[in-house]
């Protein structure tokens, strides 16, 4: 299948990968499950050497690093996680995305286990908010997904009360040890390419 072309009018310099980790802005969500995304690209951030930094109009904190495949975005929209497309669209603008499956979201997914990560192009939404942003705002869905599984809750019902719970102790170290599997994944995303990290990542069951 011939890769989409991310469309719209391109400016800036061009980056080889877009990474954009999903959470919701502030500190009391801070340690939720819906934040992992988010979490993973600051560990990365922090891995790198980067600084998130958010430039004047722009939605998202911002960095970029080089690699020997060529520039690579790390992003967090400021948006709420249901905009999450008014922050990313216009970063695959300036970052002259020359194709959707170079543009990597990384979300929490309540259809895997804890703790389990799968990559992907394309597929449904799972009724997952910021993907549905996301997919709305560029009129598709063929973009990667790093999903990271956070489980399911006791009742379908608890939905948003279970990815929006602060996790303390245990929980938390739990929900720290995931995030750090996570940036693990993109890193090698970044070092060996998308389908080699998805054929490792997606076989690891522990």
């Amino acid at each position: 299948m011939a890769p989409r072309r991310a469309g719209g009018e391109r400016r800036g310099s061009a980056s080889v990968l877009v990474i954009v980790g999903l959470a919701n802005p502030g500190p009391e969500y801070d340690d939720t499950r819906h934040n992992v995304g988010g979490a993973a690209v600051r560990e990365l951030c922090r891995r790198r050497g980067a600084t998130l930094t958010r430039e004047r109009r722009q939605r998202a904190a911002t960095a970029t690093i080089g690699t020997d495949r060529g520039p690579v975005t790390l992003a967090i929209p400021l948006t709420f996680m249901n905009e999450s497309g008014a922050a990313v669209v216009p970063l695959v603008r300036r970052t002259s995305l020359a194709d959707l499956s170079a543009l990597l979201v990384v979300h929490d997914e309540l259809d895997l286990e804890p703790g389990r990560l799968q990559l992907k192009v394309g597929g449904g939404l799972a009724g997952h908010n910021g993907l549905r942003s996301i997919a709305d705002a560029l009129g598709s869905r063929e973009f990667a997904r790093l999903r990271i599984g956070v489980g399911k809750p006791s009742h379908k019902d608890r939905g948003a009360q279970y990815v929006l719970a602060r996790q303390t102790g245990a929980r938390r170290d739990a929900l720290a040890a995931d995030v750090a599997r996570a940036a693990d994944a993109l890193d090698l995303v970044i070092e060996e390419g998308f389908d080699v990290a998805q054929r490792r990542v997606n076989a690891t069951r522990d």
